[in-house]
């Protein structure tokens, strides 16, 4: 670790010559390139430095100690500057593992976030929307921008499915965990007899991508136009402003029909198209990858259960982790930080192990 250390800030200093170059300077591609590349490089290079810097003071301690012409008085404050410096220099060693730990590249990306509810019906409509508030809620506390791409609303007020983009720096890195089957477990407000029913919600998070990321051939696109629908007359327009578009090498289909501008929701579909194109190709990628190395969170597959939110007992159980927390109703309005810190926590650590 040392040695990845020093060649790194090696590699830092002599980033720090070339930004100070003239000619570099007068380059704004090259310069803009090479100071992200100083700046990624910046925290661990500063962690780096505290490190070395504690460690020197530990062995001038250790080597006062040794020294028969120490007085004991002496002695004792170099013991106590030991009992000190060493649980510091463990916690910066940790540091540091962790901050030389693979990047995500997605990491700094915003999220495309698609819900659609599971198993049990209207109530699953209603969970739907609560997880959408909840992921809104949590946009709002980080001041982060959320736009809906496309919904589909239900008489009850729930959401069939519904497509939103949160468009801010390093929103993936916080939400990525959120892929899975959320499972809720309450009485519907149209039970009678007082059960406790269980619904399901998916929820798919995809990085956003660029366009110049993803190329899509038109040819391959078949795109349909038609008038969107609305719940009890509400939201009908009078015009084909509504999109289908069919990606047929995938058969993947995007609707959007939320504005009324057939142009707008054409722009909405595409970019939902490429972000799940994307995301079929991150999944070959990481199929490649050795299984050892994966993230043991979760596979983020649509599929997999990966929490309850038990109402009659105001919980929330994360199974991954094994983590349950009892402040369900905050964590609904969007305090989810607790469970979203030891998911990142965790899979740090395991990624720890396999280093």
């Amino acid at each position: 670790m040392l040695e990845k250390l020093s060649f790194l800030r090696e590699k830092y200093n002599d980033l720090t010559q070339q930004v100070s170059n003239p000619d570099v300077i007068a380059n704004h591609e090259k310069f803009t390139k090479l100071m992200q590349e100083q700046a990624q490089l910046q925290p661990i290079i500063d962690v780096y430095n505290k490190y070395e810097t504690v460690d020197s003071q530990i062995k001038e301690a250790e080597e006062l100690l040794q020294d028969p012409e120490t007085d004991e008085d002496f002695k004792e404050l170099c013991n106590d500057d030991l009992k000190e410096l060493k649980p510091q220099l463990a916690e910066l060693e940790d540091e540091l593992k962790v901050l030389l730990l693979p990047k995500d590249p997605n990491d700094e990306r915003g999220v495309i976030v698609e819900i659609r509810g599971g198993a049990g019906g209207d109530e699953a409509a209603l969970f739907a929307g609560d997880l959408f508030r909840m992921f809104s809620r949590y946009a709002e506390r980080n001041h982060w921008n959320t736009e809906i791409l496309n919904s589909n609303v239900l008489g009850t007020g729930g959401f069939k499915e519904i497509t939103f983009s949160i468009s801010s720096k390093g929103a993936y890195s916080r939400l990525k965990f959120e892929s899975g089957v959320h499972r809720v477990q309450r009485i519907p407000t149209t039970e009678s007899g007082g059960r406790i029913h269980t619904s399901t919600a998916t929820v798919a998070v995809l990085p956003e991508v660029d366009d110049v990321e993803v190329e899509i051939d038109p040819n391959d696109l078949r795109i349909d136009v038609y008038r969107s629908s609305g719940n009890g007359g509400q939201s009908v327009n009078t015009t084909d402003s509504a999109v289908r578009i069919t990606h047929l090498p995938t058969g993947i289909v995007i609707t959007c029909q939320d504005e009324k501008s057939q142009l707008k929701n054409k722009d909405k579909a595409l970019k939902v198209l490429k972000a799940r194109l994307y995301e079929i190709e991150e999944q070959k990628r990481q199929n490649e990858i050795a299984s050892e190395r994966k993230s043991q969170v979760g596979t983020g597959d649509r599929s997999e259960r990966i929490r309850t939110y038990n109402f009659p007992q105001g919980r929330v159980t994360d199974h991954r982790i094994g983590m349950t927390i009892h402040s369900l109703d905050d964590f609904l309005d969007g305090n989810i930080d607790e469970i979203v810190d030891a998911l990142i926590t965790y899979d740090q650590t395991e990624k720890l192990k396999q280093m």
